[in-house]
């Protein structure tokens, strides 16, 4: 240990309190790195004797109390970095002096209070200053103007106050980020701050400032974000006519300002060429929806609600074919709702991911209890609420086939609710309350399996409420205000009493109706009957098996018709109180809440479940057309009945409720591996390192091994890909996702199928013969190793973009192969090691599905590679060590 240099034991589990001696021991030691953890205790003084610590982050762990006056002693930190704890106390100014060589101090997160004192300006290196998410008060110290390398200063969510014209901001020429939003600084927004020539992003939401925008914001030519909601600004027109001039604006949110005043109509407001993202709201304007918006021809947010809009939805609005969130609820609109709005080009098709933005937001934007990094996270949403709409909703609304949320509440809306909003199979959020519809739901929304939060309260509805899907899981209140509503669910049961008279084409209609559904039951008995029987049969062989095993035991137990069948695969010794009930697992997902989303596949979402004793489960909710999710449910339970390996991720259990099919897995902490590649922020504490990354493609490769190799008969996965890779808390990877799993028996070399999978992860040949094979899985398994080489996805959201496999092809022909690996991983010593993974990648994505190797072959090459074994010679190895 004594010329330890640098530990990085970040992304683990670790407890306990941070050592002590690791600096007595190791004299040169410059960097730890200990974050994403879960230490506790307070940081130790000891690390004061560091004297050649340049680097100290334990961000994101449990740790309390203050910091240690002795670590003011590290007079060779560059960075300081504690977010996200439980550390108090105040900024220590006589020492902090002492840190003249820091660059970076990020104390976010905490529990710090006192101001920022004036030492601070002695920090003439410092590039980052991080304290927001504290309790910290006071005025902004005149002295931070002398941090004149300041590159962000980000104070959010404090309670720091006075002017902020006390900080000469134009001593700043390298600020990019100011990031001020909820504090309670008064006054006026300081014209020095126009004087930051290279800033980007610029937040001074939810303060007190006061007055009008000054011509100088013109000045910031690189300013793309800009946040200014929820002061006292005035004059809106003002404001906006100059803010035309900031050319590279992306985001503008100026909403809760401008009180009362008019709405600008002037058909001059233009320039905003490429805004995505405009928020006017809760401003109370008056006026219409202006016809200038029509000229920003990329937005894609528009959120105008909380304000006194009156007269109709324009029909430009489906000119904007990037947009794909429109919110103008609490106004006074007007009219009926056109329908233009149905013809909306991103709401309509639901392949639209390529024509949206990839990129980061410069600064997270706050919606409600959310935080969004990125513009494709937003969800697709139509909110027309609390306005005056009459008539009856568009025919055509179920055009709106991308659609996530619809929400037509508090409008004066009649007639009955169209038969085509059953069309809209990605809503999760269906809204129609406190209107005057009249008529039966459709029977049709229970095929809408996304669909968890449902209102139809207070209408003039009647007959009876759908059951099955979804509907098994509303509240009660959802139906509230409709007297001529029945349903199991209501005191108002459904009888003949409690139908209406109807006419005599209305009875002959009837008559037709129960006709049909009583031939359709009889079919559908037959079909649960042989499924129960297969349940039974397969329930017999698995205890028969497990009971020659010893190592599990299956356990079915019935209840009444409000409950289900539950199978449970426990191990053994956990006794009863390990068997759940239907119930259980409503109490445990809140009632399928969509807040317990944690993942979505083509056949249903999954949800974290957590019960009683605290334990967690992952719950798979299978949606679609009954053949298809009961060959979805078969494959996942005699795959993973049949196949138990430490790299397939464990089935507990199945449940059957009606239509309804439930699969029960272990729970994963860390998600799933797309999850961190693709849909991660920019901080670079989510940044997987080359060595997780190995760790995560060894444990793949050794779960698709034992389905591949051990399994008799063999099992095809047939859609390997990122996102059903999962990771528990410690990184181990596990194979998901069975559904589309086939066997292959032993005197076959493939399965014959329909074309299935996802798209960039399909294998060429699969397009030329519908067969399915394990070569095919392994040019799968290639295309995730490429993600992990590369950190890009296989098709790129931007149509500009090449694909994944044709791009890696290309560079690697030009001899340019280390410009393909991730950028956060390059230089970081182990390019040489990914060198070699990347040509194991591309043979298993060769054209040619003979040339790929098998994965016995994969796998011992990532061993290889982690052991720096020779293996050139070895007929069962790759060359993966040249």
């Amino acid at each position: 240990m004594n010329n330890l240099v640098a530990l990085n034991a970040s992304n683990n589990s670790f407890t306990g309190k941070i050592p002590t001696h690791i600096c007595n021991s190791s004299p040169s030691f410059a960097v730890l790195e200990l974050c994403f953890n879960h230490f506790s205790g307070s940081i130790p003084p000891g690390i004061g004797n560091c004297s050649m610590l340049k680097v100290l982050k334990a961000g994101h762990n449990n740790l309390s109390g203050t910091l240690p006056e002795e670590i003011f002693n590290a007079t060779s930190l560059e960075c300081l970095s504690f977010p996200n704890n439980a550390l108090h106390g105040v900024l220590d100014g006589p020492h902090i002096i002492n840190l003249r060589n820091l660059s970076t101090l990020d104390l976010g997160g905490n529990r710090f209070h006192g101001i920022i004192p004036d030492s601070v300006g002695e920090l003439k290196r410092l590039e980052e200053l991080h304290l927001d998410h504290n309790n910290m008060s006071g005025e902004l110290p005149s002295a931070l103007s002398n941090c004149t390398n300041l590159i962000t200063i980000d104070l959010k969510s404090n309670n720091f106050s006075g002017e902020l014209t006390k900080v000469n901001f134009s001593n700043l020429p390298n600020l990019k980020t100011l990031d001020l939003l909820y504090n309670n600084f008064t006054g006026t927004i300081p014209e020095s701050i126009y004087s930051c020539s290279t800033q980007i992003a610029l937040r001074l939401s939810g303060n007190k400032l006061h007055g009008q925008l000054s011509p100088r914001i013109g000045d910031l030519k690189y300013l793309s974000f800009l946040s200014l909601a929820e002061n006292s600004l005035r004059n809106i027109t003002n404001a906006l006519q100059i803010l035309k001039s900031c050319r590279k604006l992306t985001t503008l949110l100026i909403g809760g300002n401008f009180k009362g005043e008019l709405m600008p109509e002037d058909d001059t407001l233009d320039g905003f060429e490429i805004l995505q993202v405009l928020a006017i709201n809760r401003c109370s304007l008056l006026g219409k929806i202006p016809h200038w918006l029509s000229k920003i021809t990329n937005l894609q947010m528009l959120i105008l609600s909380d304000n006194q809009l009156t007269g109709p939805t324009p029909d430009w609005i489906s000119s904007l074919r990037f947009l794909f969130h429109l919110k103008i609820s609490n106004n006074s609109m007007t009219g009926e709702i056109p329908t233009a709005l149905t013809q909306m080009p991103m709401l309509t098709s639901e392949n639209t991911a390529a024509q949206l933005d990839p990129r980061f937001f410069e600064l997270p934007i706050y919606d409600s209890s959310q935080q969004y990094r990125i513009l494709m996270a937003f969800p697709k949403v139509l909110d027309l609420s609390k306005n005056k709409f009459t008539g009856e909703m568009p025919l055509e609304i179920g055009q709106l086939k991308a659609l996530i949320s619809l929400n037509f509440s508090f409008d004066n809306l009649t007639g009955q609710i169209p038969q085509s909003i059953c069309n809209l199979t990605d809503l999760q959020v269906l809204d129609l309350s406190n209107n005057n519809l009249t008529g039966g739901i459709p029977s049709a929304l229970n095929g809408l399996h996304f669909l968890s939060i449902f209102n139809i309260s207070y209408n003039d509805l009647e007959g009876p409420i759908p059951s099955g899907g979804q509907f098994n899981t509303f509240q009660n209140s959802s139906f509230d205000g409709n007297p001529k509503l029945c349903g199991s669910m209501l005191s108002h049961k459904c009888g003949t009493a409690s139908i209406p008279p109807a006419s005599r084409k209305e009875r002959a209609k009837i008559l037709a109706i129960a006709l049909g559904v009583f031939f359709a039951s009889i079919t559908i008995l037959l079909l649960l009957g042989r499924f129960l029987v297969s349940i039974r049969t397969k329930g017999s062989t698995e205890k028969h098996r497990r009971d020659d095993n010893g190592d599990v035991e299956a356990t079915s137990f019935y209840s009444s018709s409000e409950q289900t069948v539950v199978v449970m695969r426990m191990p053994q010794g956990k006794g009863e109180e390990n068997k759940l009930k239907f119930s259980d697992i409503l109490r445990a997902t809140n009632n399928f809440d969509k807040e317990n989303i944690v993942g979505c596949g083509g056949y249903g979402l999954v949800y974290k479940a957590e019960l009683l004793d605290g334990s967690k489960l992952a719950i798979k909710k299978l949606n679609g057309e009954m053949c298809v999710m009961e060959r979805e449910f078969s494959a996942e339970v005699d795959t993973l009945s049949m196949a138990e390996h430490e790299n397939l991720v464990p089935l507990w259990g199945y449940c059957i409720q009606g239509n309804l099919r439930l699969l029960i897995y272990s729970y994963m902490e860390n998600g799933s591996l797309d999850d961190w590649l693709h849909n991660r922020d920019d901080d670079a504490s989510t940044f997987l390192d080359w060595p997780t990354r190995l760790k995560i493609a060894r444990g793949a490769s050794l779960g698709l091994s034992y389905i591949h190799d051990v399994c008799k008969p063999q099992i095809v996965h047939r859609d390997i890909k990122s996102s059903n890779i999962l990771l528990d808390k410690e990184f181990k990877a596990y194979v998901a996702d069975f559904g589309l799993a086939r066997l292959i028996l032993p005197n076959k070399t493939h399965v014959t199928t329909e074309l299935v999978g996802t798209m960039g992860y399909i294998p060429p040949e699969y397009g030329q013969a519908w067969v399915a094979t394990l070569r095919g899985d392994m040019y799968s398994f290639g295309v995730v190793l490429l993600e992990l080489l590369t950190g890009r996805r296989p098709v790129p959201v931007l149509s500009t973009s090449k694909e994944l496999i044709p791009w890696v092809l290309q560079m690697r022909s030009e001899k340019k192969q280390i410009e393909v690996l991730d950028p956060t991983l390059r230089g970081t010593g182990y390019d040489e090691k990914m060198l070699k993974v990347l040509e194991a990648a591309c043979e298993c994505v060769d054209n040619n599905q003979f040339r790929r190797p098998t994965i016995m072959e994969v796998v011992s090459c990532l061993a290889s590679i982690d052991n720096n074994l020779e293996t050139k010679n070895s007929q069962d190895m790759m060359d993966c060590t040249s």
